[in-house]
């Protein structure tokens, strides 16, 4: 049986209980040119599925000649997931890959045994005002994917399958949901998708994953009996028949969630791994700066700077 704390024998089922077994509230924190909200990791949850890290970017205003410049760092035993609302900013990595990245569309950056990378606003983009609003995940790995090679796949908006009628458009970002599968390759079964409701408008949520949790955009939405507004990740009961509606206004959500996996994670820094020594050992890595022959290598096109080891 997979891992998962919330799964208890001895739990009430059906009628006796709230469907809803957790709400997570995210922290705010000030990046200083815009504020980041952070629903995942949680003190009451780590992960929903294999999602172990949820970040909302913006809204958020930039004035000319200002915006995001994140120098290259590295990451081991995750993918990172980025997907804009509104906005566009520079992804370039150990790989060779120089891409950017537009509202609808979806970068996927898995990781593994280690890659490095950088996310700035550059060029054209700050000779004028722009608005940046966005989501970015992380995915932690099967232990027995921890140390695959890295990869990055970028899909268009165009090439996500999209589902339409009763009020909804949904959008399927990752994974398999209601009968369609993203085109992205993932590292383990999961869904993940955009939702935008019409007032009133229903979803039924994926009853063929493990795990599921929502996250309010826009708007707010009622489920078991309770309204969750704007800015609240809800996390749904394993197996209840669950559904969301939206409010007199609408509502945009995004769910996600997928297989548990066999058991908690270690995260340090940009580090996600299933032992300590794993963490060290990149740790070691990143502290040596060995980019020529070394575990980590800089972005090709991006490799006049980094950002250090903290501490």
């Amino acid at each position: 049986m997979s891992w998962n704390p919330a799964l208890d024998p001895d739990c009430p089922a059906g009628d006796a209980v709230d469907a809803i077994e957790t709400v997570i509230v995210p922290r705010a924190r000030d990046l200083g040119d815009f504020e980041v909200r952070r629903a995942l990791p949680a003190p009451k949850r780590q992960m929903v599925g294999p999602f172990i890290f949820f970040d909302q970017m913006g809204p958020a205003e930039f004035v000319t000649g200002q915006g995001i410049d994140i120098r290259p760092h590295p990451h081991i035993g995750l993918a990172t997931v980025t997907y804009l609302y509104k906005g566009r900013f520079h992804h370039r990595d150990s790989l060779g890959t120089d891409q950017w990245i537009e509202p609808g569309a979806v970068n996927l950056m898995t990781a593994g045994h280690g890659v490095t990378h950088s996310e700035r606003i550059d060029g054209e983009m700050l000779k004028a005002p722009y608005d940046l609003f966005g989501i970015q995940t992380w995915i932690a790995l099967p232990e027995d994917r921890e140390d695959d090679a890295a990869a990055f796949v970028h899909v268009p908006k165009a090439e996500l399958p999209m589902l339409e009628g009763e009020g909804k458009q949904l959008r399927l970002i990752l994974g398999t949901a209601y009968g369609e599968r993203a085109p992205a390759e993932t590292p383990s079964e999961m869904f993940y998708a955009d939702a935008a409701l019409e007032p009133g408008a229903k979803l039924p949520m994926p009853d063929d994953h493990e795990d599921r949790g929502a996250y309010v955009i826009e708007g707010a939405v009622a489920s078991a009996g309770r309204t969750f507004e704007a800015g609240q990740m809800m996390v749904f009961r394993p197996g209840d028949k669950v559904s969301l509606q939206a409010g007199p206004a609408g509502a945009r959500v995004l769910i996600l969630g997928g297989a548990t996996l066999n058991g908690p994670r270690h995260i340090w820094w940009n580090f996600v791994a299933s032992s300590k020594d794993r963490i060290e050992a990149a740790k070691e890595a990143w502290r040596e700066g060995d980019w020529e022959h070394g575990r980590f290598r800089l972005p090709p096109s991006d490799n006049a700077e980094f950002i250090p080891l903290p501490g």
